[in-house]
């Protein structure tokens, strides 16, 4: 069921589904919906390959069908004949449920990737776009009204954003939700901010946070040696910095045995 809801939205040819369309939105739907239910709608019928078709190739993969082997017939692609493993869409590769199938140009289509050929889809609300305006962004459409920050609703029409996983985000809630903290300075990396990730620690790229922990040489484009979390930009830094390190906690041990109260205090 979830397959089939996924392969023919409801949305794509009732317009119940759609409460916010405006009257001239909801007239282009039902158009829409008709010509497609007339042109290209059709359900694929499973039956033994007759004995005229023996031999012929598989409409997809090519390989033969021979007399009495299970096949899938679609009335609108005349006598041809599918594998039942290969009567899926073109777009996405899915066997069509219940045989569904819309055809365009000699292919079959499940129905959200056949309505997709004339019309874009809003990200946000996964309902076709009849209006004339539209926003596109990184690959994707939106209505006017949909394409707002994922998390305080704002509208980000001729706003700075960024996007976060696959969904607009404005830039206060992205640094005040999302943003990685430096290692170095702390403060978060924020939208307009240019960072450098590395083994999964971030850093802003000014040379002041993305350098050497020892001798500060700024690293960007150089080659470098993460340990602990510490940026360097030789091994022989590193070592240094691990040696001096060992000498510090080996003080910081002595003077807090020597001040350690005695038993009898």
């Amino acid at each position: 069921a979830r397959t089939l809801l996924q392969q023919l939205p409801p949305q794509d040819c009732d317009e119940r589904y759609c409460p916010e369309l405006a009257e001239e939105e909801r007239r282009q739907l039902r158009a829409f919906s008709a010509r497609r239910r007339r042109e290209a709608l059709g359900q694929g019928l499973e039956c033994p390959v007759p004995g005229p078709c023996h031999g012929c190739p598989c409409r997809k993969c090519g390989r033969r069908l021979n007399k009495g082997d299970p096949g899938i017939s679609a009335s609108r692609l005349g006598d041809q004949f599918w594998h039942p493993s290969c009567f899926s869409c073109h777009f996405c590769h899915q066997l069509l449920v219940d045989l569904i199938y819309f055809q365009q140009d000699g292919r079959i289509y499940c129905g959200r990737h056949h309505a997709e050929l004339f019309r874009p889809r809003c990200a946000s609300c996964d309902q076709l776009i009849f209006m004339e305006e539209c926003i596109e962004a990184e690959g994707r459409r939106w209505h006017l009204e949909h394409f707002c920050c994922l998390e305080c609703d704002a509208p980000l029409r001729g706003q700075r954003y960024v996007m976060r996983s696959g969904r607009p985000c404005c830039r206060a809630c992205f640094e005040s939700l999302f943003a990685e903290p430096c290692q170095a300075c702390g403060d978060p990396i924020g939208a307009d901010g240019e960072g450098v990730t590395h083994q999964g620690l971030h850093w802003h790229a000014r040379a002041a946070c993305f350098c050497c922990s020892l001798c500060r040489k700024p690293l960007r484009g150089q080659p470098l040696t993460c340990r602990r979390g510490r940026l360097f930009c030789s091994d022989t830094c590193s070592l240094r910095q691990g040696s001096s390190s060992s000498s510090s906690a080996s003080d910081s041990s002595d003077s807090a045995f020597a001040s350690a109260p005695s038993p009898q205090s």
